[in-house]
C-alpha cells in the first residue's frame, strides 16, 4: 500500500470484513501518551498527519480528520482533502461528528486500549440517537492490514539517580502507599508511562525524545509494588535498584493481573487509564475508584534537587542556543542557510553537552511562511531558506538528565518590516506580563491566560495555542496538571491551582499565515512572594530560561519604561549565567546581544 489512499481502502475493506460500519482512530498508545512510538503511530500512517494531537474517524463513504488550532496549517499540507474532512477541535469532536454522520443502525468499532471510559461513555451516547452502536474491537484493525507495523522497543531501562529524583523510589511507593490508605484503597493503577518513570526512578528509550519505558504498574497500600514490563528490558542494575519491594511480570501479563483484583479496591485514574483497564477491573469484581494518579501532582511540585538540576540544564541549554544565535548571524547573510541546517547545527551544538540524552522534542525551525506553523516540523519537501526580510522562528529544547528544556526564538534574517516589530513587541508585552505576575495562592492558569493575550488582542488580533504547559524533570515536555491556557481549550489539561515548585511555559506567539511567525518561549518556576502588608500568601514566577532575545525586533517606543527594565535585567541575567561558559567571539557576541537598551528620548 504504497499511498495513503491505498491506506483508506484497505481499512474499509478490513472493516467490512470484521462487520464493521466505521471504525476511530486516535492519536495515542495504551498510556495515553501525547506522544507515541513509532508501533503505535497508527493515526500518522493511515492519513500522513504528523503532528502530536489529533484523531480521525473512516465510515464506508466518508472520513474525518480531527485536529485544534496548532495543526490547522499543517493537517491541509500533509492530509488529502480529497480523501478527508478538516474538522476543528473542540469546536467538532470525534463523538460530535459520529452523531452527524453515523450510518443509521451502523456498527463503529474502537480499540477499547486506544481511548478513555469517558470518551466511550460519549460516543455511545451520540451513536444512540441514531441507532448505532459502539462495538470494541479485539485487535485493532489497522495492525492487521499494516504490514511493516514497526515493533516495540526493546531499549534497556536506566536508573534515575535519588542525586538527581531527589527522592528515593522507595520513600515514593510508601507515600503512595500512605495516600491510598486514607483513600481506604488498597491499589493504584499507574498507566502513564511517566507516572511510572517518576515513582519508580527509572527512565527509557521507548518513546521519541520522551525518557519513559513501556510499562504498567500496581502500587499498593503497603508501598510494595508490581511492575509490568518486558523481562528483556531489566539489567542486573536496574533490578538492584528496584529492590525486594517491586514484582517484576512481563508487560503482557498485566490484563491478567487485573482480573486477580476481585474484592479489592483499587484507584485508576480516568483521564489517563484507558477503558479496557476500566472494564477488565470491573469484570473481575474490583472496586473501582475514579480518582486522579496519586504521582501527578508530587511529579509536577519539583523537589529541590530537581528545581537544582533544572537550572543547571538551562544554563547549560542557554549556552548552545547563545551559539547557535551568534551562528544564525554569521551565517545567514551567505544565503546558505535552511531550515534543516540550521536545526541540526543546533542539534550538534546542544550534543556537545555529554549531560544531554535527547532532544525533548523535534525542533520547530520554520523560516518565512513555515514559521506560521505552530508545531511545524521541516522535511526535505518543505525545507525552507532563511532568506533576507524573513522572520525565523526556532523550538527546540533538550532532554539532559537532570532537566528538561524547551525554549523558543524568533530572529529576522535581514531587516524586519515595522509590522514584524510591532507583532514582536506585543508577543514580547504579553511574556513579560506573565515573567511579572504576581498572583494569589490558588490562581490557576486560566485567570492568568488573558496576561499575555492583551497587548495582541488590543491590535485585533490573538493565537491559537495556550500560553503554557508545566514540563517534566528529565520526563516529558508537556507535563499536566498545570497549564496557562483558556478554560476549555484544546491544550487546558485541567484548571489547577498553581503551587510553588511547578515548572511552565511561558510562550505566547503571534502567526500571520503564509508570511511569518512569532513566538518568545522561556520556562519558569512557581514561587513565593513576599509582598510587605500582603494579606494573603502570594506567588510569582522565576525565570529559568536564559538566552538573548533578539533586541532588532523590539520597538522600544511601545514599552513601558517597567517592560524596558525589564528586558534590560534580563539580558544582564542572560549575560551573568551564560557568559561563563563561553569564550572569544561567542562571548562578545553575548555581550552585544544583551548590551542595554536606552529609553527613547522624550521631546
Amino acid at each position: 500500500m504504497s499511498t495513503y489512499a491505498d491506506r483508506l481502502a484497505a481499512l474499509r475493506e478490513q472493516l467490512k470484513a470484521n462487520s464493521l460500519d466505521g471504525f476511530v482512530v486516535p492519536l495515542t498508545d495504551e498510556h495515553m501518551s501525547e506522544y507515541v512510538g513509532s508501533y503505535a503511530q497508527r493515526l500518522a500512517w493511515l492519513t500522513g498527519f504528523e503532528g502530536s494531537a489529533g484523531s480521525a474517524v473512516v465510515l464506508p463513504e466518508e472520513a474525518a480528520i480531527f485536529v485544534d488550532g496548532r495543526y490547522t496549517l499543517q493537517v491541509r499540507q500533509q492530509v488529502s482533502a480529497t480523501e478527508w474532512s478538516y474538522q476543528s477541535v473542540p469546536e467538532t469532536s470525534t463523538t460530535d461528528w459520529l452523531k452527524e454522520h453515523a450510518p443509521e443502525g451502523g456498527r463503529i468499532g474502537y480499540d477499547p486500549w486506544l481511548h478513555t471510559r469517558d470518551w466511550v461513555r460519549k460516543a455511545k451516547e451520540a451513536l444512540a440517537s441514531r441507532g448505532a452502536e459502539l462495538v470494541p474491537v479485539e485487535r485493532n484493525p489497522i495492525d492487521e492490514i499494516w504490514s511493516d507495523r514497526p515493533e516495540a522497543s526493546k531499549a534497556h531501562l536506566v536508573v534515575q539517580s535519588d542525586e538527581y529524583a531527589g527522592k528515593s523510589a522507595a520513600e515514593k511507593r510508601t507515600e503512595i502507599g500512605d495516600w491510598l490508605a486514607k483513600q481506604h484503597a488498597d491499589a493504584a493503577v499507574l498507566s502513564a508511562l511517566d507516572s511510572i518513570a517518576w515513582a519508580f526512578n527509572i527512565r527509557g528509550q521507548d518513546v521519541s525524545h520522551t525518557p519513559v519505558a513501556l510499562a504498567y504498574a500496581l502500587v499498593h497500600a503497603d508501598g510494595t509494588a508490581d511492575l509490568f514490563v518486558a523481562g528483556e528490558k531489566i539489567s542486573p542494575e536496574v533490578r538492584q535498584h528496584l529492590g525486594n519491594g517491586v514484582r517484576l511480570h512481563e508487560r503482557y501479563e498485566f490484563e491478567n493481573a487485573l482480573a486477580e483484583l476481585k474484592g479489592k479496591t483499587v484507584v485508576v485514574d480516568p483521564e489517563r487509564a484507558v477503558a479496557a483497564i476500566f472494564e477488565a477491573l470491573e469484570r473481575a469484581g474490583a472496586k473501582v475508584i475514579a480518582m486522579r494518579d496519586p504521582t501527578i501532582l508530587p511529579k509536577a511540585i519539583k523537589n529541590p534537587a530537581e528545581i537544582a538540576g533544572q537550572k543547571s540544564a538551562q544554563e547549560r541549554d542557554g549556552a548552545a542556543i547563545t551559539r547557535f544565535l551568534h551562528w544564525l548571524d554569521e551565517e545567514t547573510p551567505k544565503g546558505d542557510v535552511d531550515e534543516l541546517k540550521a536545526s541540526d547545527h543546533l542539534e550538534a551544538l546542544r550534543r556537545e553537552n555529554p549531560e544531554l540524552r535527547d532532544l525533548s522534542f523535534d525542533s520547530i525551525s520554520g523560516a518565512g511562511p513555515n514559521g506560521a506553523i505552530v508545531h511545524y516540523r521541516s522535511s526535505e519537501k518543505t525545507n525552507r531558506k532563511l532568506e533576507q526580510g524573513t522572520l525565523y522562528l526556532i523550538d527546540s529544547g533538550g532532554q539532559y538528565v537532570d532537566g528538561t528544556t524547551d525554549i523558543t526564538r524568533t530572529v529576522p534574517i535581514g531587516e524586519p518590516t515595522a509590522e514584524m516589530r510591532d507583532r514582536f513587541t506585543r508577543v514580547l508585552q504579553g511574556h513579560i506580563a506573565i515573567a511579572t505576575a504576581v498572583f494569589p495562592k490558588g490562581t490557576r492558569g486560566s485567570q492568568l491566560d488573558s496576561f499575555a493575550r492583551r497587548p495582541l488582542w488590543e491590535a485585533g488580533v490573538d493565537y491559537a495555542h495556550g500560553t503554557g504547559h508545566g514540563v517534566g524533570s528529565f520526563l516529558s515536555v508537556h507535563e499536566g496538571p498545570q497549564r496557562i491556557s483558556p478554560v476549555g481549550s484544546a491544550q487546558s489539561g485541567g484548571d489547577e491551582p498553581l503551587q510553588v515548585g511547578m515548572i511552565l511555559s511561558n510562550e505566547p506567539g503571534y502567526y500571520k499565515t503564509g508570511e511569518y511567525g512569532i513566538r518568545i518561549e522561556n520556562l519558569v518556576l512557581v514561587v513565593a512572594r513576599e509582598i510587605e502588608g500582603a494579606e494573603k500568601e502570594m506567588l510569582g514566577f522565576e525565570t529559568l530560561t536564559f538566552a538573548p532575545i533578539d533586541r532588532r525586533l523590539v520597538d522600544v517606543s511601545m514599552l513601558s519604561p517597567e517592560e524596558l527594565i525589564w528586558l534590560n535585567c534580563y539580558h544582564a541575567h542572560v549575560l551573568a549565567r551564560i557568559g561563563p561558559k563561553l569564550t572569544g567571539a561567542d562571548l562578545a557576541w553575548l555581550q552585544a546581544a544583551c548590551a542595554p537598551i536606552e529609553a527613547p528620548s522624550v521631546d
